[in-house]
């Protein structure tokens, strides 16, 4: 395999190169899209430089490398909302030859769906004047699925380890490599059994049996609130304000009721629970700023926001399900639980009183 000195295209290169000092402020993320290419691709332009690309099996990796780095920040994003969240990455757990793996911390905790895993990088960049290191996943349409960045606490020896000893024989992306991985979006059923569904959410046991329910109707996830039962009066789905997400976590801050926050992407679900406190507000951005748990949601990306309510064994469960405009599920906010345990009540006690 050739060892290339940097992306083929040294256009790329140079356009990135241009771009970067024309406008500093814009994101990698954001400049990918205006320049027609792929963040991974933008990012591997830096290779044999401040960017190290790794040849790693991802499950063993991430099992046997990454905790050894210590207290880092793990970063997952979608297109309207990044979680990041300080801590270590503790309690690994994946299937032998399985694609689905997790970390379960009190800090980080994490659904790993590795299908969609194809690049790594070790970065090592500066920025507001310092040293910032990171390894950073992509899928195979170069598209970033989780990134953790080093911090004060965490271990740079085993990073500086990490970038020798996984060191890629390609530096660069080759053009062949990346891949189209259009994820279809969710098809609505144009004849659903309503009664049915509806009996079905009424019986349900566990909130993780909605996904199975949902595609037992084969219907789209915001199909399946609009279908949604009403008991008593109740509506188990409800459509409300945008405005309902700021103000739930205004609630939970005033209360100092701890929740879960969960936010994915094809490749990665990353949760926080905890309290939040810190809220700012700046332009189209709605942001959580506590030391170890940041959440930036851009406002003007939210199509619907919706009042969820699930029958578990341990009585009924309530969410808030933030959706983009392309109808998919981009944010979700739970009152902090474990199986066994029923909800905050607190937090049923916000959702009242948003509802």
């Amino acid at each position: 395999m050739k060892n290339l000195k940097v992306n083929e295209d040294s256009t790329l290169k140079s356009q990135w190169i241009k771009f970067k000092t024309e406008n500093p402020k814009v994101r990698i993320r954001d400049a990918a899209k205006v320049l027609n290419t792929s963040e991974a691709e933008l990012l591997a332009t830096g290779c044999n430089d401040t960017v190290t690309r790794l040849d790693v099996n991802f499950s063993d990796f991430l099992e046997k490398e990454i905790p050894k780095l210590g207290k880092v920040k793990a970063l997952t994003r979608n297109d309207e909302v990044v979680h990041e969240r300080n801590g270590e990455y503790l309690n690994p757990s994946f299937g032998k030859n399985a694609h689905v793996g997790l970390f379960v911390g009190e800090d980080i905790d994490l659904r790993i769906f590795l299908h969609h895993w194809k690049f790594s990088f070790a970065v090592s960049e500066f920025a507001r004047g310092q040293e910032r290191l990171s390894i950073q996943f992509f899928s195979k349409d170069g598209v970033a699925i989780h990134k953790i960045y080093l911090i004060k606490e965490s271990n740079k020896e085993v990073f500086l380890k990490i970038k020798e000893t996984y060191k890629h024989t390609i530096q660069g992306i080759e053009k062949d490599e990346i891949s189209s991985e259009k994820i279809d979006s969710e098809k609505r059923n144009e004849n659903p059994d309503r009664k049915k569904f509806q009996e079905d959410w009424l019986n349900l046991k566990d909130t993780h049996a909605f996904f199975p329910l949902m595609k037992k109707h084969a219907v789209s996830r915001l199909q399946a609130l609009e279908l949604a039962p009403e008991k008593d009066g109740v509506k188990f789905a409800k459509k409300v304000s945008n405005d309902v997400v700021k103000k739930s976590l205004e609630k939970a801050a005033e209360t100092n009721t701890p929740i879960m926050v969960f936010v994915g992407n094809k490749g990665m679900l990353q949760i926080h629970t905890g309290p939040v406190k810190k809220l700012l507000e700046m332009k189209e951005w709605y942001n959580v700023m506590d030391p170890d748990f940041n959440l930036h949601i851009r406002t003007n990306s939210i199509k619907e926001c919706w009042l969820v309510k699930k029958p578990t064994s341990d009585g009924d469960v309530n969410s808030i399900e933030i959706f983009n405009f392309n109808e998919e599920l981009i944010c979700t906010l739970f009152g902090k639980r474990k199986p066994g345990i029923p909800e905050d009540t607190n937090w049923r006690a916000i959702i009242n009183e948003l509802g």
